[in-house]
């Protein structure tokens, strides 16, 4: 279709990240997407979309080696040290990660909450899952909490905003797809 012989195995497939991710696309075939399998349109630009959809891809797969938002770390000064986590929360306003009774982080920006995995922003999902559990039946415990590097999960969620914010950015600067917007 693009007349370009030089289109590699990866390029096709960091051009249908980018579309999968692109946001006209999503709005338009978001009921079809529910019941079918994606339908992926030649756009008229393939290369800046396969640009944009191997970023995003090394974004999302790399998500660990990313680098941290610059929360503000509020410390109670009462509390002792502690960077154990049992279960998080966010503040209403959504701006501060409630980590433990020591430890909260500020100043997450809003935008963080517009990039979703399926129902729920990437935020939301560490929040949820993040946390302490006991499986009722077997009594076995999960504990996402690591003894070699107890601020794993603090870093965490300062990279995860990192990643929907960067998310967001690459979405809102793609070109058009070339679809029918009604």
């Amino acid at each position: 279709h693009c007349g370009d012989k030089k289109i590699a195995k990866w390029d096709i497939f960091h051009y249908v990240y980018a579309v999968l991710h692109h946001p006209t696309y999503r709005e338009r075939y978001a009921a079809n997407l529910k019941r079918e399998l994606p339908r992926v349109p030649y756009a008229p630009d393939f290369h800046v979309l396969a640009k944009a959809g191997k970023r995003l891809m090394e974004l999302h797969v790399d998500y660990e080696s990313q680098r941290e938002y610059p929360l503000e770390k509020i410390e109670k000064k009462d509390a002792k040290l502690d960077f154990r986590v049992e279960r998080m929360k966010l503040s209403k306003d959504k701006t501060t990660v409630i980590y433990n009774d020591f430890l909260s982080l500020g100043g997450i920006p809003l935008e963080v909450f517009e990039y979703r995995l399926g129902n729920r922003s990437a935020l939301d999902w560490v929040i949820d899952q993040y946390r302490v559990k006991s499986d009722k039946r077997s009594g076995i415990v999960s504990d996402p909490n690591r003894a070699d590097d107890p601020e794993y999960i603090v870093r965490l969620v300062g990279q995860v905003v990192t990643v929907s914010l960067e998310t967001m950015k690459i979405t809102g600067s793609l070109p058009d797809l070339g679809v029918p917007t009604d």
